[in-house]
C-alpha cells in the first residue's frame, strides 16, 4: 500500500500536481485587480456619461467635472482648471516618492455623432462623438488610479499616485499647457493607455507636428470696375497652398502636410482682402518637422510677394514625437500576459463583424489577442500626440488595448459605436487592471524605475525639452 502511493505522489508530482511549485500570485496585483472588479459598473457608467456629453477640446465641462467628482469621492485631493485650463485637473493620494502618473482624456471629435449600434446613424445630427475612445481612456485610466490609491490607503503600497485629467488632446494639447506648468516636473513614471484595434505594450513611437494658422491680407476693389486696385488675399493662399503641393515632391516620405482653407473671399465680384488657412506638418522626428517648417515659412513670404500681400504665419502648437520606453514596455507586457485574451460574445463579434461589412467589407471580428512587443519602426505610422510631449519629461509607458475593430475607419461613427457599448467596456476594464498592475511593479521595484530613467536619459540624449506653444493662455474658447 505504501509503495503504491509513494509511487502516485511521485507521478503526480511529475505531472506538476501537489509537489509542484505553485506560481506565486502577486498580492499588491491581486488587490488592484480586484479592485478594478469591484468598481467596474461604476467605471462603465462613468464612460457611458462621458461617451453621451461628447464634448470638444476645452469645452469638456461635464466630462471633466464627472472624471473630478468621481475621484474626489474617491478620497483624492483634487485640483480643478489645472494651467489655466477649467477642464485640466489632477487628483493625487498618498505622499512621498515615488510619484507614479496616470494620464487620462475625455475631448470627443467634432461632427460623428453616433448611436451605440452597427448602423451608421447620428445620435444627434451634427454632434461630436467619441470617435477616439477617449471617453473609455479617462475612466480606465481613472480606474487604475483608485485602485492603486486603495492599496497606498491600506500600507500596502508607498508613495504618492497621481491622475491627470488630460483636455484638448485632438486639437491644441491641453498635456502641452500642464507641461509648461511643471506639472510633471515631479513625477519619477508617467502612464497612459490608449483605444485602439489589438492589445499591446507600446513600442512605437508617433509623429511630431506643428499645427499653425497661415492668413494673407490685402486690399479690397471691385472684382470688375477698379480691379487694379485691388490685391487679393486669396491669390496669396493660392500660390502658397501650390507652392506646398510642390513641395510634396521633394520632402522624406514621412512627412505629412494636410491643411483647410478657413476663409476665402465673401462674394466674387469684390477683390478678397482676407484669406486664412489652417496647416499641420508632420514627420517621424522633430528635427524634420522644423526642417519643413523653415521651407514652408519661405513659401509664405514668396507668395505674399508674388500677390502684393502681406503674410503672417501663427503657430497654434505643436507635438513632439513619443519617446518610448523599452523596460517600461517589458514590464506592461508581463502584466498584460497574466491577464490573458479579452473574451468576446457572439452578439460582440455579430457587432464588429455588421461595421465591418459597412466599412470596408472585410469581416475579420474582433482581436482580443494579446500581441507580443514589437520593434520601434524608424518611421511611425500616422498620428500625433501630446502624450509625446510627456515622454521627453519623464519615463512613460503606453498601453494600446482593443476597443474597436479593425477594418473600420478610426476618428469616425464606427469607434463612437463601439465606444458606447460592452466592446470598449470590456477594453476599458482591461486597461484599467493591466495599468494597475504596472503601477504595482513601479511602486515596488525600484530597480525597474532606475532602469526606466536610465534608458530614458540615454533616448533623450541630453535634450532640454521645451513646450512648442505661443507664449500667453490656452486658447479658451469663448462661451456658446
Amino acid at each position: 500500500m505504501r509503495r503504491k502511493l509513494f509511487f502516485l505522489l511521485l507521478a503526480l508530482w511529475a505531472a506538476g500536481g501537489v509537489f509542484a511549485q505553485s506560481k506565486k500570485v502577486n498580492p499588491n496585483k491581486d488587490a488592484v485587480m480586484k479592485s478594478v472588479e469591484k468598481h467596474q459598473q461604476e467605471l462603465i457608467k462613468l464612460s457611458d456619461e462621458v461617451w453621451a456629453y461628447a464634448e470638444t477640446a476645452l469645452k469638456e465641462e461635464k466630462s471633466s467635472k464627472a472624471l473630478a467628482d468621481y475621484a474626489e469621492a474617491q478620497g483624492f485631493q483634487v485640483k480643478r482648471g489645472v494651467a489655466g485650463m477649467p477642464t485640466a485637473f489632477t487628483a493625487e493620494f498618498g505622499s512621498g516618492k515615488p510619484v507614479i502618473g496616470i494620464m487620462g482624456e475625455f475631448d470627443a471629435l467634432p461632427g460623428i455623432s453616433q448611436k451605440a449600434q452597427p448602423e451608421k446613424e447620428p445620435l444627434m445630427k451634427g454632434a461630436p462623438g467619441h470617435g477616439c475612445g477617449h471617453n473609455l481612456f479617462g475612466a480606465g485610466s481613472l480606474g487604475a488610479a483608485v485602485a492603486i490609491k486603495e492599496q497606498i490607503q491600506q500600507g500596502k503600497l508607498k508613495g504618492t499616485v497621481r491622475f491627470y485629467g488630460t483636455p484638448a488632446e485632438e486639437s491644441v494639447g491641453g498635456k502641452i499647457y500642464m507641461a509648461r506648468e511643471g506639472l510633471f516636473s515631479d513625477v519619477d513614471i508617467c502612464l497612459d493607455w490608449h483605444p485602439d484595434v489589438e492589445i499591446a505594450a507600446n513600442m512605437q513611437s508617433s509623429q511630431a507636428m506643428v499645427d499653425f494658422i497661415i492668413e494673407f491680407k490685402g486690399k479690397a476693389a471691385h472684382a470688375a470696375g477698379d480691379p487694379w486696385n485691388g490685391r487679393s488675399a486669396v491669390d496669396g493662399l493660392e500660390l502658397f497652398l501650390d507652392g506646398v503641393n510642390m513641395m510634396r515632391e521633394h520632402v522624406k516620405p514621412s512627412v505629412r502636410m494636410h491643411y483647410v482653407i478657413k476663409a476665402g473671399g465673401d462674394v466674387p465680384n469684390v477683390v478678397p482682402e482676407y484669406a486664412k488657412a489652417w496647416m499641420w506638418i508632420r514627420d517621424s522626428k522633430r528635427e524634420g518637422v522644423e526642417d519643413v517648417f523653415a521651407r514652408v515659412r519661405e513659401a509664405a513670404k514668396g507668395a505674399g510677394l508674388m500677390a502684393g500681400v502681406e503674410s503672417k504665419i501663427t503657430v497654434i502648437g505643436g507635438d513632439y514625437e513619443l519617446l518610448v520606453n523599452k523596460k517600461g514596455a517589458e514590464a506592461l507586457q508581463k502584466n498584460m500576459e497574466t491577464l490573458g485574451p479579452i473574451k468576446y460574445t457572439e452578439e460582440e463579434i455579430a457587432f464588429a463583424k455588421k461595421i465591418q461589412e459597412v466599412s470596408t467589407g472585410k469581416q475579420t471580428g474582433l482581436d482580443g489577442a494579446i500581441h507580443p512587443l514589437k520593434e520601434t519602426k524608424e518611421n511611425p505610422d500616422g498620428g500625433s500626440t501630446d502624450v509625446g510631449d510627456i515622454s521627453w519629461i519623464v519615463p512613460e509607458i503606453t498601453a494600446l488595448v482593443t476597443t474597436a475593430p479593425a477594418n473600420a475607419p478610426w476618428h469616425s461613427w464606427a469607434v463612437v459605436a463601439c465606444g458606447g457599448m460592452s466592446i470598449g467596456h470590456k477594453g476599458m476594464v482591461f486597461a484599467a487592471k493591466s495599468l494597475a498592475m504596472t503601477m504595482v511593479d513601479l511602486f515596488e521595484n525600484e530597480t525597474l524605475r532606475k532602469d526606466m530613467r536610465t534608458e530614458f536619459e540615454t533616448r533623450r540624449n541630453g535634450h532640454i525639452y521645451k513646450a512648442y506653444i505661443p507664449e500667453g493662455p490656452p486658447p479658451i474658447p469663448a462661451k456658446e
